[in-house]
């Protein structure tokens, strides 16, 4: 399958973390460690970083932006993004990054309901939109299917 390129990036692979409700960048995601930081979130704790983060909607805020940029700076940002709906704002911090020279994740656009089929798998994310799912995280080798 190929998603629609929001902002170009660098290809990545990486686990799967798809979240099961929107997030805020503001005060959701800790930009010092890489974890969701809301309590009320369902995968409170967990680490964003190197992961193939899918998020089914964002929480705005026009601080999102800044937090991303302090994520891709830190080296701690997400392997790749893959939004339901593309927000300009969170988009515009990877921007922002490739301007000052960083490496950025690539962030593409593809259906919620595709989701639920990354889960618990690692993904392969092409320069051109492309994403490849094998078959179990934590695999040697990647036979793609």
């Amino acid at each position: 399958m190929r998603g629609e390129i929001l902002v170009e990036g660098q290809g990545a692979q990486g686990e799967a973390l798809v979240l099961t409700a929107p997030t805020s960048f503001w005060g959701g995601v800790n930009p010092k460690t890489g974890l969701i930081a809301d309590v009320r979130h369902p995968q409170h704790g967990v680490s964003i970083s190197g992961k193939v983060l899918c998020l089914p909607g964002t929480i705005g805020s026009s601080s999102a932006a800044a937090v991303l940029l302090e994520l891709v700076s830190a080296g701690l940002a997400p392997a790749a993004i893959i939004l339901h709906e593309p927000d300009a704002i969170l988009l515009l911090g990877l921007i922002v990054a490739q301007e000052m020279g960083h490496a950025t994740p690539i962030a593409l656009r593809l259906d919620r309901g595709e989701f639920a089929g990354f889960a618990g798998h690692r993904l392969r994310i092409s320069a051109d939109g492309s994403v490849l799912i094998s078959p179990h995280v934590g695999e040697n080798g990647f036979s793609w299917i």
